[in-house]
């Protein structure tokens, strides 16, 4: 997982077999999906969401951020020749299998969802994604802000320009032509920079991530990339990056199923969820704080030109 080498590459050294460290391979990621994956890939509580509201606003100057979200392609070298089709696109080498998630700032995923054929784009992996379950079942905790004299009932997720004008999802402005609009396209798209950042270090931690997957088990795969998402979480949690606690972490893990499902309100929440008119008031809402802000105020890619230029 860790050097992306294949499994007889030691085989003459530690007289295992090709075959036994494969399966050792697909035991332990299934031993650790299983075991912690509960844990280190659960959604944010009332508390973590207060947390990240403010150490967002402090980082990036915007206020209600969840998190950024974007897709990752894995390369499939051993794909099935009847299901190429579906997995290859135009753009891509060969068959890939699609990776949506979100991270924060500090590095830490707080959604995968992995599994999407590589022939779909970042729109289709969304509307097939688990991420606003929640809110349709109306079992998300409550995450209001305010923001330029206007209250919000629900936080918002960063993403690129292809990600349709819902509520819940802010992008930079396509062709901005005056001064606050672009303002707030460098102070979005530095902030956006949380999850290009993220599949970095994921990558850099698991070259096997880098490498094409070479199994021909499409759930083997998918048990690799959980994974290696767990634990990248568990380094991030070590190295002391991460801004939750692991107090309530573990008492969140041990509470009953106390939510149930209320799918009478279920059609409205899913329109607000793609409310375009709020996208839109929202985008201006912010747009109008950003302007308003301390002109000292330097957001992450300020601080790297200001490096580069010294």
């Amino acid at each position: 997982m860790a050097y992306g080498t294949t499994p007889d590459m030691f085989d003459e050294y530690i007289k295992i077999g090709e075959k036994t460290a494969a399966l050792c391979l697909d035991y332990f990621c299934k031993c650790v999906f299983h075991l912690f994956a509960r844990e280190y890939l659960r959604k944010p509580t009332t508390e973590d969401i207060a947390r990240l509201y403010n150490f967002h606003a402090q980082k990036h100057g915007l206020p209600g951020i969840l998190g950024s979200i974007d897709c990752m392609h894995w390369e499939w070298k051993n794909c099935p020749v009847a299901w190429q089709g579906q997995y290859t696109r135009g753009d891509k080498k060969g068959p890939s299998i699609m990776l949506e998630a979100v991270a924060s700032q500090d590095l830490w995923i707080w959604h995968g969802f992995f599994g999407m054929a590589g022939a779909n784009n970042d729109i289709n992996v969304l509307n097939a994604s688990p991420l606003f379950n929640s809110i349709k079942d109306g079992t998300a905790p409550p995450s209001p802000f305010d923001v330029n004299g206007h209250h919000y009932d629900r936080g918002y997720y960063l993403g690129d320009g292809i990600y349709p004008d819902w509520a819940m999802l802010v992008k930079a402005p396509h062709s901005p032509i005056d001064k606050p609009r672009k303002k707030f396209k460098r102070f979005q798209e530095s902030a956006r920079k949380d999850i290009e950042r993220a599949f970095g270090v994921l990558q850099g931690r698991f070259a096997m991530l880098k490498t094409p997957a070479r199994s021909l088990d499409f759930n083997k795969i998918r048990r690799h990339m959980y994974a290696c998402l767990v634990l990248h979480n568990m380094i991030q949690e070590n190295n002391g990056f991460f801004i939750g606690r692991r107090e309530e972490r573990m008492i969140e893990r041990n509470l009953p199923r106390r939510l149930q499902r209320d799918l009478r309100d279920r059609d409205a929440r899913v329109k607000e969820i793609r409310d375009r008119q709020v996208h839109r008031q929202l985008e201006a809402d912010l747009n109008e704080h950003v302007w308003n802000l301390s002109p000292y105020f330097r957001t992450a890619n300020d601080e790297y030109f200001r490096l580069v230029n010294l």
